[in-house]
């Protein structure tokens, strides 16, 4: 990680779970860290308690807005020069099944889990090939990003379909990266102890189910992307998975 000691790095979705505890492992790292999401004075709160030396900015961005992605990424890039990691941690599950919500539910969904992913990475690709240094994408996938979990008690849409499209996202940036100094991963966490369950699924009875399932917590997925980030230039992970051990998913 000695590398990107001092580099740039947007981590969205960065108030609470995966997000936040990834600013906090890069910021150890001594990386300027750039937190993006729309509970913003959480975000400053938190990292205030933070001990150490820091470099943190806290912008409140609501990534499913173009708009508002291109003009977040012109603060960082007028204030900071460039970025050198972007990590897509922002994702939306809403419950309910296909035949029971609707185009206002949909929208939400895609709304931030592809277009949103889809904006932050186009305007980080183009700081990243114009500073022509070294660059790395990490999408925070799922499992349900590779196969559909057959349980009808968890009814969420199209979450697993949009996981799906990160999957194939990822790989096509691998692609249309060949020949670059960037690199794409996809990280698919198993099941992981953070409120996105509890604050979207309305369905008690399998929220109190999982509750006492082996889960991850937000720094192991943390760990991961440092593990990804500090591998060799020559070496490109495209997708890692990890799952807590007796995972039943």
């Amino acid at each position: 990680m000695d590398r990107w000691a001092g580099k740039v790095a947007i981590v969205t979705g960065a108030s609470a779970g995966i997000g936040l505890a990834t600013v906090e492992a890069l910021v150890r790292e001594g990386m300027t860290v750039v937190g993006l999401a729309r509970r913003k004075q959480k975000m400053e709160d938190h990292m205030k308690t933070f001990k150490g030396k820091r470099k943190f900015y806290a912008l409140e961005c609501d990534i499913s807005k173009e708009e508002n992605v291109t003009q977040t990424f012109q603060w960082v890039k007028k204030n900071l020069g460039s970025v050198h990691v972007l990590v897509n941690n922002a994702g939306v599950l809403l419950s309910g099944k296909i035949i029971d919500t609707n185009k206002e539910v949909w929208d939400k969904v895609v709304g931030v889990n592809i277009m949103g992913l889809l904006c932050c990475t186009q305007q980080a690709l183009k700081m990243m090939k114009e500073s022509g240094e070294e660059g790395h994408i990490i999408n925070i996938n799922s499992i349900v990003g590779h196969r559909i979990i057959r349980n009808s008690s968890m009814s969420s849409n199209i979450y697993s379909a949009t996981k799906h499209a990160v999957t194939a996202i990822t790989s096509t940036l691998e692609v249309e990266l060949l020949g670059s100094k960037i690199r794409s991963t996809s990280i698919s966490p198993g099941l992981v102890q953070t409120d996105i369950f509890s604050a979207n699924l309305k369905n008690a009875d399998f929220l109190g189910k999982i509750e006492n399932l082996p889960a991850l917590k937000s720094e192991d997925v943390a760990d991961a992307i440092l593990y990804v980030l500090g591998t060799p230039t020559r070496v490109q992970i495209t997708e890692l998975t990890i799952r807590p051990l007796g995972e039943q998913f």
